[in-house]
């Protein structure tokens, strides 16, 4: 019992010092107190063989308290070793957290930005096409107005030349049917007179160009005395055989013009109604197009004020979240 009090006495300042150095102060204590229990047995001479002697047991003690001290102080490094990576590891993954919420904000800041300028660039675009449908809308209304009014007053004008056209032709026939204006019974002669002054009111404009002076003249004169044609004597101008003669030829001559512009009005009336139908057409076409991409972009309108009102929201999260995980750093 004294040798083993004076072995304790030399080994507990060693035991101390491999505790303290291992750095854990209640870990050291209790390692301390297992060895001394596992040496105070040794001592005492259990679980040792009767051939051990005390050195031997002693030797044997400090082989079993080193492997002891080892095995727990590799225990203790593996520890050291999980808290630091987890440390490490939470850390990283803060910095981690707060450098992918600042890049989702910026991401998100432009995005907003983006889509607040189509928003309105949107709502530009579809008031430009409802003003343009507007426009348009009108303008081919104005054209099917006029056309309307153009339409009437061609068919009136031309029934108006057709019925002088055929008095002019029913003229003609009269006189064609006899040799001598001395023929022609004076109803007939005076029912040719009122035709030609009729048609020189009707068209004095363009039978001023289509007449030469002395036509004109001699149409006047035989408007305003068509009894002069009935003396009882023949006179120079009823010698005038009516197909050849001077009122024949006028007759005739203001009826091929008034066919020719019947005509020739008939083609610009065919004309206009077709230039008419290509407009109206194109009108048509275009403000249905107008109309398309109106509902398109208004689909296009809603979709991105959805997605705005959603990056301003995810946003806000965005912040919010930030601001926990700086302030719990």
């Amino acid at each position: 019992m004294a040798f083993r009090g004076l072995l304790l006495a030399a080994l507990l300042p060693a035991l101390a010092a491999g505790s303290a150095a291992h750095g854990q102060g209640i870990v050291g204590r209790r390692r301390e107190g297992a060895l001394l229990q596992t040496w105070g047995a040794a001592l005492d001479g259990q679980g040792a063989s009767a051939r051990d002697t005390p050195v031997t047991r002693v030797v044997k003690l400090l082989e079993e308290m080193s492997a002891t001290l080892g095995k727990e102080m590799d225990e203790d490094a593996a520890l050291y070793d999980k808290l630091a990576c987890w440390c490490n590891t939470n850390e990283y993954e803060k910095t981690n957290s707060i450098s992918e919420a600042e890049s989702k904000i910026s991401e998100l800041t432009s995005s907003i930005e983006a889509n607040t300028a189509k928003v309105a660039e949107l709502k530009t675009a579809i008031k430009q096409l409802e003003e343009d449908i507007a426009s348009n809308k009108k303008a081919l209304a104005e054209a099917t107005a006029l056309r309307a009014k153009e339409a009437k007053a061609f068919h009136e004008s031309e029934l108006g030349s057709i019925q002088s056209i055929e008095n002019l032709k029913a003229a003609l026939t009269v006189l064609s049917k006899h040799h001598s204006l001395l023929q022609v019974p004076k109803t007939h002669i005076m029912g040719v007179a009122a035709t030609l002054g009729y048609q020189l009111r009707a068209h004095e404009k363009l039978l001023k160009g289509v007449l030469s002076p002395s036509q004109r003249r001699a149409v006047a004169a035989f408007v305003q005395a068509p009894a002069d044609y009935f003396d009882a004597e023949p006179t120079f101008k009823q010698s005038y055989a009516p197909a050849s003669g001077e009122i024949f030829g006028i007759l005739k001559q203001m009826k091929e013009t008034f066919e020719s512009n019947l005509s020739q009005s008939q083609k610009d009336e065919m004309a206009a109604q077709k230039g008419y139908e290509e407009l109206k057409a194109a009108k048509e076409e275009l403000i249905a197009s107008m109309t398309d991409q109106i509902e398109t972009k208004t689909q296009e309108l809603a979709s991105t004020d959805e997605k705005l009102a959603q990056a301003k929201e995810d946003i806000e999260d965005t912040r919010n979240s930030l601001a926990g995980t700086r302030s719990s750093s």
